[in-house]
This record gives C-alpha cells, sequence and structure tokens, in this order.
C-alpha cells in the first residue's frame, strides 16, 4: 500500500507539472492574433503554429503511441508535418517549408494540443502509468520549454522583419530582475577535449559520435550579462564603431 500511495503522488506531481510547462506555451501566444502563427522569413525560424503542434507532436508519437494501448493519432497527416530532425521516426516537411502550411489551421492545431493534452492527463493519472514514463515526460517538457525560449525569438525575429514594428506584449518589459552582476568569471584552461555521448543509456543523436575537439583559454561571466557589457566587449575588441 504505501508503495501504491507513493506512487500515485508522483504521477500526481508529474501531472502538475506537465500542465504547467504546457500552459506557459499558451501564455506566450496569448498576444498573438492568427496571423501571426503562420509567417516565416528566415529558414532559421519558425512559424508559432509549427512550434507548437511540434512540442505536441513530441508527446504523442514518444510516449502516448509507444505506451498507451489503442492510441488513436489525432491526425495521420501531423507526424510528417511536425516532425523536425527525427530521421529515425519518418520523413517530414522541409524545415525552411514551414512557413506555407495554411492548413491545418491554428484553430486544428490547438485543438491538437488540447486532444494529446487530455490522453497525457489520462495516462499519467492511470494506475498501471509505466515505470519509464516519469523521464520519457521530463525529456518531453524540457523540450517544450526549449520551444518557448524559440517561440519568443522567432515572434521576435518576425516582428522585427515588419516594417511598422508591431509590439508582442504592451505595457512590460521582458528582463531578468532577480540577478545582481557579481562581474565574476569563470576560467577554463585550453586544450584538447573529448566531448560526445558514450555509454549504453538514452542521448538524442546530435550528441554522438563522441571526438575530440581543441579549445583555447577561455573565460565565461557567472552572472547574466547585460547588453552594455556586451558593448564594452566588443569595444574593447576593436568593434568601436559597432552599434545595435
Amino acid at each position: 500500500m504505501p508503495a501504491t500511495h507513493q506512487q500515485k503522488s508522483i504521477t500526481e506531481n508529474l501531472a502538475e507539472l506537465y500542465s504547467a510547462v504546457r500552459q506557459h506555451t499558451e501564455r506566450i501566444c496569448a498576444p498573438l492574433e492568427t496571423e501571426d502563427y503562420i509567417p516565416q522569413p528566415s529558414i532559421d525560424v519558425s512559424p508559432p503554429k509549427w512550434n507548437i503542434a511540434h512540442t505536441t507532436w513530441f508527446f504523442e508519437e514518444m510516449i502516448l503511441k509507444k505506451l498507451t494501448e489503442d492510441y488513436r493519432e489525432f491526425n495521420p497527416n501531423f507526424g510528417f508535418l511536425f516532425n523536425s530532425y527525427y530521421n529515425s521516426l519518418g520523413t517530414r516537411t522541409q524545415r525552411d517549408n514551414r512557413g506555407d502550411l495554411s492548413r491545418p489551421t491554428v484553430k486544428e492545431v490547438f485543438q491538437y494540443r488540447k486532444y494529446v493534452d487530455e490522453k497525457m492527463r489520462e495516462l499519467l493519472l492511470s494506475r498501471d502509468a509505466p515505470r519509464n514514463l516519469h523521464k520519457l515526460v521530463v525529456l518531453g517538457l524540457n523540450h517544450e520549454q526549449q520551444h518557448q525560449e524559440l517561440l519568443l525569438t522567432d515572434i521576435k525575429y518576425t516582428f522585427g522583419c515588419n516594417p511598422t514594428f508591431p509590439v508582442y506584449y504592451a505595457g512590460e518589459i521582458l528582463e531578468e530582475r532577480g540577478e545582481i552582476a557579481s562581474g565574476e568569471v569563470a576560467e577554463f584552461a585550453g586544450g584538447i577535449y573529448k566531448i560526445g555521448f558514450e555509454g549504453e543509456g538514452f542521448c538524442f543523436d546530435n550528441a554522438l559520435t563522441r571526438h575530440r575537439v581543441y579549445l583555447q583559454d577561455f573565460t565565461i561571466a557567472k552572472h547574466l550579462v547585460t547588453i552594455g557589457e556586451y558593448l564594452e566587449f566588443i569595444e574593447d575588441d576593436g568593434y568601436k564603431d559597432f552599434r545595435f
């Protein structure tokens, strides 16, 4: 009985974490209009519609389809449309064509998110939840948090390409207030280092194959770098005419 109660508590906490991360993505999208979800001004920028569909596809493909008996995909075409670099999972739409997709609609993509979230919640709170579920869900949530950062930078770039310079969210400046610059740096000695994954556990394919790299001596600030510090760094390196 104690073990059963402990397992239930873990899955309930995981379900709450899942909901919190997924809802934060939608809060990032809240200031957007429907038209903002589609443009792709650069190959390095993904439309918000693709970002929110891709993170949903991750949970469907990596968890629900593998761990839920008789699971029915929301739309069989989404595996092709919203895969990114997972070559082992099949073909995918070209990266620079993501903004060409007027269909599925933004409305349908949000319906897709709702469908997958409901199925994920059922799985997380089921009594026979698989033992390896926790690691997979945390991995998926870390992946979604990465795309939350991408969402903000992609929206910023897209709006910056608009000659009218639309405002993403009026009335608030996005900034870090919780950390004071210490001026301290971490020093790293140069040399030859091995990087990449080795072992039998999980890894992403871009962590393969383990190899040697050469690094020169370098330092990294132990605090968030301000724009002023970045300007000073550039000017010290001889770029005195550089301006934002």
